[in-house]
């Protein structure tokens, strides 16, 4: 799990633009779509939408990747498996038997190969494959599944989100992927059902 303060830029169905830090490298690639309700939300279909994607997450810079077809389809088993054993952490359930194998094998692969740069500073091969980028994503799933913050993975506490997170905060009581997003929205619902109920008590 990456330690990196870091975030995505999501979007509401409205188009505004709210930033959502999940805590983990793995589960940045949980927004990208998924299965059933949630593949109205692809946004991996090529080759070059993944390497947009590994731009955007907390990946290292200056991997380069080269990504194939396969390995994007990869990517999204990848990110089905992640999401279904980070869900069944979130929910105190047994790990999923075949999302572990998914994972298993993914992080199996050789990830990006670190060298040191001629200035001193650590740098990376250029070329990494998208094989090499989705082990890189695996093994922070496996440290973060078995870490400990596995009992911090929680899912968004508002009734139409599923997005799933790390609570790294100090205090453990994170409840929203964020706050600009479903907590104003869930803190304007609860004063508007106060004002409700004191004016239903005024009558």
């Amino acid at each position: 799990m990456s330690d990196a303060a870091t975030g995505l830029t999501l979007r509401t169905p409205e188009g505004r633009p709210y930033l959502f830090d999940p805590g983990a490298l793995s589960l940045e690639l949980l927004p990208t779509g998924g299965p059933g309700a949630l593949a109205r939300y692809e946004v991996l279909h090529d080759p070059a939408d993944m390497v947009r994607w590994a731009g955007e997450s907390r990946l290292p810079n200056g991997l380069d990747p080269v990504v194939d077809a396969e390995e994007v389809a990869a990517a999204r088993a990848l990110r089905d498996a992640i999401r279904q054993l980070a869900g069944d952490r979130a929910h105190g359930r047994p790990l999923c038997p075949s999302s572990l194998a998914v994972v298993n094998a993914a992080a199996a692969q050789e990830p990006p190969a670190p060298r040191i740069a001629p200035d001193g500073t650590r740098d990376w091969v250029p070329g990494a494959t998208g094989t090499q980028l989705l082990s890189a994503v695996a093994r922070d799933a496996v440290d973060l599944i078995t870490g400990p913050y596995a009992h911090r993975i929680r899912e968004c506490g508002s009734h139409d989100c599923s997005l799933l997170f790390v609570d790294t905060s100090r205090p453990g009581r994170r409840r929203w992927c964020a706050m600009e997003r479903c907590g104003n929205r869930n803190k304007v619902r609860a004063h508007r059902a106060r004002q409700y109920e004191g004016e239903e008590g005024e009558s």
